[in-house]
């Protein structure tokens, strides 16, 4: 029996037979590894060994390490969470306050930082909605719904742009949003659409906007907006006796301040007279292109700032009366539209005795704006400063030569007058004619500024050799000119 080789002990390592030949091209292992069976350790890593040699030139250009795509996300997510958790800590109030600054969209999104934030944009006392583009395929419409649901606080604000087409949840969300207190309401949609009568439950209001909609008759049982402050309608349409509903709510708004009126229609055969009383509205914004909405102003003892911008009604029977209802302003603001010229412009005796600041927006190539213009001086004795924006499209089809403009003037008109500013003229004839009236006449005069539009009828040289030939009454007068209109329109 042949006896049994017995194997050697795992230290051991005997290499084949035809290794240990001479043959160069199997050389013995221990040539090429002479340590090899002394380490049990693996060789080290080119990549994160360090350098045999500090002194070589090429050890400081080896590249660093570089991390996989996955774990420098790994990294950043931990960073994350770390500043996420230390800003946990700071003090609920000033939590609040970094909430309501990055908006609604980016408060939510802080539920993905830690589960400490998860709910943490929930704990809000009151939160700021802005949707300026909801229903146009940017905000989705459940978005809103998820939020009004989660959120148990008030909503002090809401604005929504809306698309007619999913308008019709306006109405779930207005009774969500009279419960949570909403405050400042700014709805805007497409032209035509009714708007719910639940907007007259809101009555915690402070700021109402509403554009390009139409609104319903009062509810039975409306009570009032008592802390209404701002009130603005853009493009709404009205009901029959329309009037009489926006005067109600007028009255029963005893706070407010600022009232908008900017195209509004009322749906009627023919006009029916409706009173603006409010006695502590500071700034009014009157805007229409019918020819009479009716309106009465009464008892605006604290109005201060009017803007008003009339095309047919300018030379109507009834807007001398309608700025009698201005008097006590400090600033106004009239903007001119197409007068037709066979119209006959009315005569202005009230006088605006507070007023110190006169701007209009208006073309002189026409008599009526002209007229106007003097008109507004005359009744203004102690104006201070004069803006004047002049958009001239077309020809001449009246000349207001100096004899038509000294017909106008009368003793004591812009006594007071120091500073005048007139921009987008065309250097036409009416134009160079008013500036050397109020050259001539101004005797408090301070400075004259002038800029051009782009379209000149004469050298810009050549209108400024010619100012400054005109006489002037004040010594201290300065013309100052500005060059091209920036700002035109």
């Amino acid at each position: 029996m042949v006896p049994r080789r017995r194997r050697p002990p795992p230290s051991v390592f005997i290499f084949p037979r035809f290794l240990h030949s001479s043959n160069p091209r199997f050389p013995h292992p221990r040539a090429k590894f002479p340590n090899h069976h002394r380490s049990s350790s693996p060789p080290p890593n080119p990549r994160t060994a360090p350098p045999r040699d500090s002194g070589s030139p090429f050890a400081a250009e080896m590249p660093p390490r570089r991390l996989s795509a996955k774990r420098r996300r790994c990294r950043a997510t931990e960073a994350a969470a770390a500043e996420a958790d230390a800003l946990i800590s700071l003090p609920p109030d000033v939590l609040d306050d970094i909430l309501t600054r990055v908006g609604i969209r980016d408060a939510v999104r802080t539920s993905a930082l830690s589960r400490a934030w998860r709910r943490r944009w929930e704990a809000l006392s009151s939160l700021d909605l802005n949707f300026p583009s909801l229903g146009y395929d940017k905000v989705p419409l459940g978005a809103v719904d998820c939020i009004l649901l989660r959120f148990p606080g008030s909503v002090r604000r809401f604005c929504a742009n809306l698309d007619n087409a999913y308008a019709g949840r306006i109405h779930d969300w207005l009774r969500v949003l009279c419960r949570r207190g909403i405050e400042i309401l700014d709805l805007r949609f497409g032209y035509g659409f009714a708007l719910p009568s639940s907007v007259f439950s809101c009555s915690r209001l402070t700021s109402l906007t509403l554009t390009s909609c139409v609104i319903p008759l009062l509810p039975q049982g409306f009570v009032a907006f008592p802390e209404l402050r701002r009130l603005t309608l853009v493009y709404v349409q009205l009901q029959e006796y329309g009037g009489y509903q926006l005067e109600e709510i007028i009255d029963t708004s005893p706070l407010l301040e600022y009232l908008s009126l900017i195209s509004v229609l009322i749906r009627s055969d023919y006009v029916r007279k409706w009173v603006i009383r409010a006695p502590n509205l500071r700034h009014l914004v009157a805007c229409s292109d019918y020819d009479d909405d009716g309106w009465i102003l009464k008892k605006l003892t604290s109005l201060r700032c009017a803007e008003i911008a009339f095309t047919v009604f300018l030379v109507h029977r009834n807007f001398a009366k309608f700025l009698s209802g201005l008097v006590q302003v400090t600033e106004l603001s009239v903007v001119t539209g197409y007068i037709p010229s066979s119209a006959k412009m009315p005569e202005i005796l009230c006088k605006f005795h507070n007023l110190k600041i006169l701007k209009l927006n208006v073309h002189f190539y026409k008599q009526h704006p002209i007229m106007l213009t003097l008109y507004l001086l005359k009744s203004a004795p102690n104006l201070e400063e004069l803006k004047l924006k002049i958009y001239d499209e077309e020809e001449l089809e009246f000349e207001a030569n100096g004899e038509f403009l000294n017909a106008l003037w009368a003793d004591g008109m812009c006594a007071n007058l120091q500073v005048v500013q007139m921009s987008g003229i065309h250097w036409l004839p009416n134009e160079m004619s008013f500036i050397k009236l109020i050259l001539s006449k101004a005797r408090g005069l301070h400075t004259l500024s002038i800029s051009h539009s782009e379209e000149i009828v004469m050298s810009t040289e050549d209108a400024l050799n010619e100012l400054l030939r005109y006489r002037r009454a004040s010594t201290e007068a300065q013309i100052l000119f500005k060059g091209k209109t920036k700002d035109y329109y």
